[in-house]
């Protein structure tokens, strides 16, 4: 067990860090219509110089942060952690978000999904292997779950591994993997039993993204950047040492990490900020919209749904703050920052019309196309709207099964 601090002592040495090695953010306000950037795009549009130098600034930051003792403030010790209490994470990066960082992007998947299910699930060697480096930064991780016949019915996948003394060799396809491009290690979920049950069948494990036989190959996205990627796998050698949890126990692994990924994605607050309803109220009075008497309504339900996402969240994260797993409830988080989203579009295409697809060079105008473009991209990521319905519908207001087809 860490050395005990109090909130107080602690937040003056996170200070006296900060203080050290960075600059204060200017205090933030909302901007002027019309001045500044008008960028409201949802999936970061970077070459790959860009990405790979943003990547580098994370790392660098990262390994700072680590060292100073605040990388990992509730992990375990074992693994650099300081085992202090949730409120204590709490504090720092409320403390941290008052300072000029680089993002920490690059680390979202990695650190917000594989790395719980390594400490749940993986072997001491692998635990000793990746968890301090992940949390200080030097490695990057993926998570490598859909394919091509095989999305949001996960357990239907067909990536393949089969033993081969004390190494087992992958052979498939994933799809939609965000950071391929810059990770080190994947969380890959396998089919290892093909004659059990598609449930019962499936083996994760932690692979090595430079190991021989791994291609990662880019999917342009009519946002026009590369955020997500393919990547296949040829006679990828894995050593069972780094085998998540039992054999054909994979799906109890994937449910570890997809709860978590829920949990990190819906916990956004619903798909708009404070500014952002007042930049889209800013945006009627520009266009001499703002007495709209339908427009006004729909901007009022952007702003109550929005609160009611964001209080709603706040509830599930004490939950998560309290020791607990992340449950089904999280699906209800991921299906209202989608919902929310898709408001906001609804709003921007009646609200614009023609401006919202011609670049007519009004500030404010065409850029909510990048945003409208990446809406479908947010209702997939992390399972479906549809499968969030069925998850909420199912586990979480006990409603029958969905019927399954017939055979």
């Amino acid at each position: 067990m860490a050395e005990a601090i109090s909130v107080e002592d602690f937040e003056a040495e996170a200070r006296a860090f900060l203080d050290a090695n960075t600059t204060k953010r200017p205090p933030q306000t909302v901007e002027e219509w019309g001045k500044g950037s008008d960028k409201v795009a949802l999936f970061a549009e970077k070459n790959r110089e860009q990405e790979q130098a943003e990547v580098e600034a994370a790392k660098q930051w990262r390994q700072k942060v680590f060292d100073a003792g605040f990388g990992w403030i509730t992990g375990p010790s074992q693994y650099g952690g300081r085992e202090l209490p949730k409120s204590y994470e709490r504090a720092y990066q409320a403390i941290e978000s008052e300072y000029v960082t680089p993002g920490s992007g690059p680390f979202g998947i990695g650190l917000g999904m594989v790395a719980p299910t390594i400490l749940a699930h993986a072997t001491d060697k692998a635990k000793d292997l990746y968890l301090r480096a992940m949390w200080r930064g030097e490695i990057v991780g993926c998570q490598l779950f859909s394919e091509p016949g095989a999305g949001s019915d996960l357990a239907g996948l067909q990536t393949k591994a089969e033993k081969d003394g004390d190494e087992w060799i992958v052979t498939g396809q994933k799809v939609w993997t965000s950071g391929a491009q810059y990770s080190d290690i994947g969380e890959i979920i396998c089919r290892t039993d093909p004659d059990k049950p598609k449930h019962k069948g499936l083996t994760g494990f932690i692979v090595d993204m430079h190991a021989p036989g791994v291609e990662v190959r880019p999917l342009r996205q009519m946002t026009g950047g590369a955020s997500f990627n393919e990547v296949f796998f040829n006679e990828v050698r894995i050593a069972d040492d780094h085998r998540l949890g039992d054999v054909n126990e994979g799906w109890t692994v994937a449910l570890t990490t997809l709860m978590n990924e829920r949990a990190s994605i819906g916990g956004g607050g619903g798909g708009v900020s404070n500014i952002g309803s007042q930049r889209l109220a800013d945006m009627l009075r520009a266009l001499g919209k703002d007495k709209d008497p339908v427009l006004r309504q729909k901007l009022a339900d952007i702003f109550i749904n929005s609160q009611v996402a964001r209080y709603t969240n706040l509830r599930a994260m004490e939950k998560i703050k309290a020791g607990q797993l992340p449950g089904p409830e999280m699906s209800i988080g991921k299906l209202t920052l989608t919902q929310n989203m898709q408001r906001i579009q609804d709003f921007v295409g009646r609200a614009l019309g023609p401006l919202l697809v011609a670049d007519s060079g009004q500030w404010g105008t065409f850029s909510w196309s990048e945003f409208v473009l990446g809406v479908p991209g947010m209702r997939v990521a992390g399972g479906t709207d549809e499968v969030m319905r069925n998850i909420v519908g199912e586990r979480v207001l006990g409603l029958p099964k969905e019927p399954q087809p017939a055979k």
